[in-house]
């Protein structure tokens, strides 16, 4: 009987030292985590157990201004995975960096906007002619964005001088002092400011709403190394989404405790976000993303179509969301 308990005891213990091992706790990378929507399903899945419950436990987020400093960011980190602008994850690729596209992340440009200081006589897109005008980092989809609206409307991007201010906060502040005539928002950064903000053009309005803001990637080593770990991230991610479909209020309320937000403003904005399909399952639109591409086509940073099945690896997506080219 004793041997029985002591042998018990020892299994326990084993057990506990196994399962600690093979779900270390780890950080991703989630561009604009805090002040934009693409991490929702992420803080969801964190709170609701969907990362462990597919054997791995994620429990921080790394993040950025966006560009090409997510994409370093994941691969720097402990756990090489990270949700990134489309056009920096391409532009990467491109230069070199052993990288490769796994899943979809944000299909939709509706939530953004650019802003000027209330008041101002900005009203449309018109008006950024001869202005200072900020986006967040070169080689972010927002510095894609206003090149491609400059273009779509006929404007002289030569009459405009384009500023990197940083985050989505930087460009409202930058707005609200002075620095910039008009910078970039979206949500909840967009709703929180509007007593000192107003809006001069949203994107949908002067270009398709269904252009992929951010994908997921991954280094090409972890993609051999790390096949269960990375099925598991973009298995909970997608009942992250599932989860803020069926339960939008509660999704909202669990996103502004990760942000630090107004639980009530999130719930208006996360009912507004779901109107147009904002978040992707992790299925990869390609269309969305060749629309995407016209931006780096336009700064010279890509010559032709994108060749995507070198540079994507949709094996870690459930049969369902798989492509086929």
């Amino acid at each position: 009987m004793i041997r029985r308990s002591a042998f018990l005891r020892l299994a326990a213990v084993v057990g506990l030292l196994f399962g600690a091992a093979s779900a270390r706790a780890e950080s991703i990378t989630v561009t604009h985590w805090g002040s934009a929507f693409y991490g929702a399903p992420y803080a969801v899945a964190m709170e609701k157990g969907f990362f462990k419950a597919h054997g791995v436990d994620i429990t921080g987020i790394l993040t950025s201004n966006g560009g090409g400093t997510s994409v370093r960011n994941t691969l720097a980190g402990d756990m090489p995975y990270g949700e990134v602008a489309l056009p920096a994850a391409i532009e990467a690729i491109n230069n070199g960096q052993p990288l490769v596209i796994i899943g979809g992340g944000t299909d939709s440009i509706g939530d953004i906007l650019w802003v000027a200081k209330k008041g101002s006589a900005m009203s449309g897109i018109k008006d950024i002619a001869g202005k200072k005008i900020g986006f967040t980092a070169p080689g972010s989809v927002t510095n894609m964005l206003i090149l491609m609206a400059m273009k779509a409307q006929g404007i002289d991007p030569a009459t405009v001088k384009l500023i990197p201010a940083g985050g989505i906060g930087a460009n409202i502040s930058a707005v609200v002092n002075g620095a910039i005539d008009a910078g970039m928002s979206g949500e909840p950064v967009w709703s929180e400011n509007q007593d000192k903000v107003q809006a001069v053009f949203w994107t949908k309005d002067v270009l398709p709403p269904n252009m992929m803001q951010t994908v997921a990637i991954t280094t090409t080593d972890f993609a051999k190394t790390g096949a269960a770990q990375l099925r598991g991230i973009l298995a909970a991610r997608r009942e992250g989404v599932d989860y803020i479909i069926a339960h939008p209020d509660e999704a909202a309320e669990i996103t502004a405790r990760a942000y630090n937000g107004n639980p009530e403003l999130y719930k208006k904005v996360f009912r507004n976000l779901l109107s147009f399909n904002y978040w992707s399952d992790g299925r990869l639109d390609y269309d969305g993303m060749n629309r995407m591409v016209e931006g780096l086509q336009i700064v010279g940073k890509q010559k032709g179509p994108v060749d995507w099945p070198r540079i994507v690896d949709a094996s870690f997506l459930p049969a369902d969301l798989k492509p086929h080219f």
